[in-house]
């Protein structure tokens, strides 16, 4: 049972080791290990752990620094990894102690450390004992960062950081081509599954504690698809009139287009993406939900109309802008480790020339919705100030308290609001 239970850990510490250490992806890297475990039980431990690691690293970081006396050279980045792996199990996920100490040892001896087998041992049972040091939820963030979420919002930071910082609970999208949400709802309730259901969402189901998707009633045919209840708010925001022609100028994954089409099969959707791989997911997203056999794809850039647009306007569109995701850390913890004070001002060039040259497309009377996952206001409520400072024939059209707070000319979502993650919206007609 220990040799078997040392592969999970042993593979959570390469990912953890190759996003700590080297600057990788979490997605990506969990993307490519998670095919590795046949059991579907060991694929949900190694992204348990990883999270669990990635959402407080300082506090593991701060037990290292306390119990050796020496940090450990570059060259055991991945028992570092390891150890964190251990401690997390201990900690966050409060895994039996017995298991958990003697699988990560075990593990060391998978990863080729037999020698360092002792070190892991020696330390876990230290924080098994003494548990581990306490440290700000935010000791992690960059501290340019911190100070801009204090700047933006005052009076809200000490609940960014702390929901930024805890798991988030499972929000479910009821393709309603298939069924009610009520019915849907009956299935999980009949699988024994607890789930919540919000009025203001009508297709929305939340899960307070998650699960694999495989174990949802007809995920595999299409009946639900997992989206964030902020996300799902962008088919409400948009809210194009029936047989209406879409853009959805960053599509991939796909999810908001697919919620669309779950909605009203009559909208004409044409979605752009600059990265033609993303377009295969999404089409694999569509063929799952039996959607979307004649939304026209293309792998192009988005602000370069040029290159894709036929020139017939659309009546709506649909701008998810590339940003910060500063609103959905406790989704992609990475984002702290990755992202640089540097990239706002390249990303808020990105969003401007995607907002000038999108609105080319519109045709008068259209709508044209800017979202982003950022709580940032330079991303959001400025960027859609200076939007409509330059342009006179764009006017912002108020949405309703379900959106969050008023931000500007949009509103805000700020994360854990109401169980959802931080997101932007504001809608913009063309006159």
């Amino acid at each position: 049972m220990t040799q078997a239970g040392s592969q999970p850990r042993a593979i959570a510490a390469r990912v953890l080791d190759a996003v700590l250490h080297h600057g990788h992806s979490l997605k990506a890297e969990l993307a490519t290990a998670l095919p590795k475990l046949a059991d579907p039980r060991d694929r949900a431990l190694v992204e348990a752990i990883c999270f669990a690691v990635l959402r407080q690293p300082a506090r593991y970081q701060a037990a290292l620094e306390a119990w050796i006396p020496k940090p450990l050279p570059r060259r055991d980045s991945e028992l570092k990894a390891l150890l964190f792996v251990g401690f997390a199990q201990l900690d966050a996920l409060q895994l039996a102690p017995h298991a958990a100490v003697a699988s990560t040892v075990e593990a060391a001896r998978t990863l080729g450390r037999k020698h360092q087998a002792g070190l892991v041992n020696a330390l876990l049972r230290r924080a098994q004992r003494e548990g581990l040091p306490a440290v700000a939820a935010h000791a992690h963030w960059p501290q340019w960062l911190r100070e801009r979420i204090a700047r933006d919002w005052p009076q809200d930071e000490a609940a960014v950081l702390a929901a930024s910082a805890v798991e988030p609970p499972m929000w479910l999208r009821v393709n309603r081509r298939g069924m009610s949400r009520d019915d849907y709802l009956k299935q999980l309730t009949e699988a024994g599954i607890d789930a919540l259901v919000d009025a203001s969402l009508p297709d929305a189901l939340r899960l307070d504690t998650p699960m694999a998707v495989a174990a949802l009633p007809g995920f595999g045919d299409g009946a639900v698809s997992v989206q964030d209840a902020a996300a799902q708010l962008v088919a409400d925001a948009l809210a194009p009139a029936p047989g209406a022609r879409v853009l959805d100028a960053c599509i991939a994954p796909g999810g908001k287009a697919a919620h669309l089409l779950e909605r009203d099969a009559s909208l004409r959707v044409t979605g752009v993406d600059i990265d033609a791989e993303r377009l295969d997911r999404v089409r694999s997203g569509f063929s799952r939900l039996r959607i979307g056999d004649g939304v026209r794809l293309h792998a192009a850039d988005a602000a370069d109309p040029a290159s894709w647009w036929d020139g017939v306007p659309f009546d709506a569109v649909l701008l998810d802008a590339p940003c910060s995701a500063t609103g959905i850390v406790r989704r992609q913890p990475d984002v702290l480790l990755h992202r640089r004070a540097s990239d706002l001002d390249a990303l808020a060039a990105t969003q401007a020339c995607l907002l000038d040259a999108l609105w080319r497309t519109l045709a008068p009377g259209g709508v044209l919705l800017y979202a982003t996952c950022s709580i940032l206001k330079g991303e959001n409520q400025a960027q859609v100030d200076a939007f409509l400072a330059r342009t006179p024939d764009a006017k912002a059209e108020p949405l309703d308290e379900r959106f969050g707070r008023i931000s500007g000319a949009g509103r805000q979502r700020l994360p854990g609001e109401h169980g959802m993650d931080g997101f932007f919206y504001a809608r913009l007609r063309k006159e």
